[in-house]
């Protein structure tokens, strides 16, 4: 059986929001990692839409960032398909 290995629209989203609002924030990946109670590699994969992160984390990488975690799963659909 062949597993597809790219990342779904979701996670791609998530991790794109992730770094966006962390560098808007001026905070490094270890800063992130920290208030999060994560480690610093483990926020480089999320970002770089690696891991297939659980609710759990979602939500307290949000409290992290000040936001709620609805904010970090929100993608933009292009206008052309």
């Amino acid at each position: 059986m062949k597993t597809n290995r790219k990342p779904l629209l979701l996670r791609k989203a998530f991790a794109a929001n992730l770094r966006r609002e962390r560098e808007a924030l001026g905070l490094s990946q270890k800063a992130l990692a920290h208030e999060a109670g994560m480690h610093r590699t483990y926020i480089g994969a999320v970002e770089r839409g690696e891991c297939n992160i659980s609710i759990d984390k979602v939500e307290r990488l949000a409290r992290a960032l000040g936001l709620e975690p609805a904010e970090l799963m929100m993608w933009r659909r292009s206008k052309t398909r």
